[in-house]
């Protein structure tokens, strides 16, 4: 059982704990929330600034890889008084004007910024000039999904160069447009999503080689029968799938935010009947895998042995 402790630090940044009014601290042992605290909720960031200007603990919760604020314990006192502070500063000509401003303001640079991470996403794709309307409609595509404020895509981070971002959310783009990713099984053995995604991201690569070099768009193209279907809006999972940190097809993802986590790389549990078949798709077509490939011989090894645990035959 966790220790409680009395102690009340003035300012605290503290996890949420086992019963109502309790906490955890980073060394996890449980604190009571003082007498005539309150949990000021998050999502009024004028209110929670003011309140952060006294004594509080903050509560933060980490999901998968990313980290979601929950609140802000603080004296009751403080919340109603800075509550009563921005409704005043709310009703004020002045502030109108400068929401108005900033929203002004953001929306230029949002404008900008779509514009800029266009022309990157055209500079990685570097097609052929006899595919210049295909690049140009592939770029269009992947600014439209990839760019809006609070999409929690690649695009949207700024921990790496905006070249690196258009290259990622390219990939990852392709990755649930052109192949079979969406609908595969994949063993929920650490590592085992990112190194399919590694395999799908190779033949992406290769796809756009082809463009590249000025090929013809053979029968059955995948990125042609993609970019003929009308756009659509993209599942959320695949807004999360591109917040695992950059690498061959991945873009580094925002810290915060509100919405589900779906990291599967950090699963390490494997569940009864899950497993990547003989083969990684793309498109109508097959990726091989190596059959004495180790990692296709473990997740064969752990699914004989949920069948001989639960009696399966």
């Amino acid at each position: 059982m966790s220790p409680t402790s009395n102690a009340s630090p003035n300012v605290l940044t503290v996890h949420p704990g086992p019963r109502a009014r309790h906490v955890r601290d980073a060394d996890g042992v449980v604190m009571e929330v003082p007498d005539g605290w309150e949990l000021l909720p998050p999502g009024d960031a004028l209110v929670t600034r003011n309140v952060k200007a006294g004594p509080h603990w903050v509560v933060v919760e980490k999901q998968g890889r990313k980290v979601f604020t929950r609140g802000v314990w603080a004296p009751a006192a403080t919340i109603a008084r800075a509550t009563a502070q921005a409704a005043t500063k709310r009703a004020s000509p002045e502030h109108a004007r400068q929401l108005a401003s900033g929203r002004a303001r953001r929306s230029k640079e949002q404008a900008e910024y779509v514009v800029t991470f266009t022309r990157h996403v055209q500079a990685f794709l570097g097609f052929h000039p006899r595919h210049a309307a295909v690049a140009s409609v592939l770029a269009e595509r992947v600014a439209v999904h990839a760019t809006p404020v609070g999409s929690g895509t690649v695009a949207r981070t700024e921990r790496i160069p905006v070249a690196e971002r258009a290259e990622a959310a390219v990939i990852a783009w392709l990755r649930h447009q052109t192949t079979a990713y969406d609908r595969m099984s994949i063993a929920r053995i650490k590592g085992e999503r990112r190194e399919v995604r590694r395999k799908l991201a190779a033949r992406s690569r290769e796809l756009l080689e082809r463009y590249r070099r000025g090929e013809d768009s053979e029968v059955g193209c995948p990125l042609a029968a993609a970019l003929a279907m009308a756009p659509g809006a993209i599942s959320r999972e695949v807004e999360e799938d591109e917040d695992e940190g950059v690498g061959e097809d991945e873009g580094e993802g925002e810290g915060e935010g509100v919405g589900e986590d779906e990291d599967e790389d950090e699963d390490e549990g494997v569940g009864e009947d899950e497993g990547v078949g003989e083969g990684v798709g793309v498109g109508a077509r097959t990726l091989p895998l190596d059959p004495n490939d180790e990692r296709l011989a473990r997740m064969r090894a752990v699914r004989e042995r949920l069948k001989r645990g639960t009696g399966k035959r």
